[in-house]
């Protein structure tokens, strides 16, 4: 696992074309926790497993659609399977952007990208999606347009913000170093019992300084940030596996069920019974 994100170069990808856009299939999407200063916009063409974006910590499944602003710390991870997972990903700057989003006739684009700071999750429609999917095969003037005329039709999608207001890129590099060997641990650790003394130990922190220090880089205390990647956890195996709600809740590192009924109704506005409904008929 990485101990820190790793800044991507997405220059070096672009060659002669103004911005990337590319399909990428393989069998396992692996843990690769980065940030880039371009916008990032990536379609999941098919495949299933969780997504990192910031402090926002969810399952993500074919058809799920993601932009992510510049700088926000993302990564993408699944089990190793026989069949192929894909996703086209489209990356561009913003001084591609900026002189278009002075016009008011790009007014509405400009506020998305702005949100898309903190990260935007798409419901998803085929027309958008068919868009997308055709857009790594377009050249030239074409391919400007394409992509215009795709962030235009985003803007009319609904939208979820992901990342939490507070979650910033952390500007000092022995903050990044540490939050983001805590990131890492609680991503592989999560369904484990975890302490504050066994965390602060790893960066060289009292457990009060610790407490703060993660209060101020991460918007939330260390307790809530993990109720939502094990809730993430838990919402992928509600929707895909058969368990019992008792067993997703022990298996994803709760030691009470009512506790865990209690925080998933609190951080999903529905109960996990409710949740699996919805999953089965969506």
């Amino acid at each position: 696992m990485l101990s820190k994100p790793l800044l991507e170069n997405i220059d070096s990808k672009k060659g002669d074309h103004s911005f990337v856009a590319y399909r990428f299939a393989t069998s396992q999407f692996r843990f690769n926790w980065h940030y880039h200063p371009e916008y990032e916009l990536t379609l999941i063409v098919r495949g299933n497993g969780m997504r990192l974006i910031g402090d926002s910590y969810e399952p993500f499944a074919s058809g799920d659609l993601v932009m992510i602003g510049p700088n926000l710390p993302h990564s993408w991870t699944s089990e190793l399977t026989r069949k192929k997972q894909e996703c086209v990903v489209v990356q561009f700057s913003e001084s591609f952007v900026n002189g278009l989003l002075n016009c008011n006739e790009f007014a509405h684009i400009k506020k998305m990208l702005n949100v898309s700071r903190q990260s935007i999750h798409f419901a998803m429609v085929d027309h958008v999606a068919n868009d997308i999917l055709t857009l790594p095969e377009k050249k030239g003037f074409e391919r400007v347009t394409s992509l215009l005329s795709i962030l235009n039709e985003l803007t009319l999608l609904k939208k979820q913000v992901l990342a939490s207001e507070f979650f910033k890129p952390i500007p000092q590099k022995m903050d990044q170093d540490r939050i983001n060997r805590v990131f890492n641990f609680v991503h592989t650790h999560s369904s484990e019992n975890i302490s504050i003394s066994q965390l602060s130990g790893m960066v060289n922190l009292s457990e009060s300084a610790f407490c703060k220090f993660f209060k101020r880089t991460s918007g939330k205390t260390f307790s809530d940030y993990l109720n939502d990647v094990r809730i993430g956890h838990a919402c992928k195996l509600l929707s895909e596996t058969e368990r019992s709600i008792s067993e997703i809740a022990y298996s994803v590192g709760f030691e009470s069920l009512t506790y865990f009924n209690r925080v998933f109704l609190r951080k999903k506005g529905k109960s996990p019974k409710g949740f699996r409904r919805l999953a089965l008929f969506s």
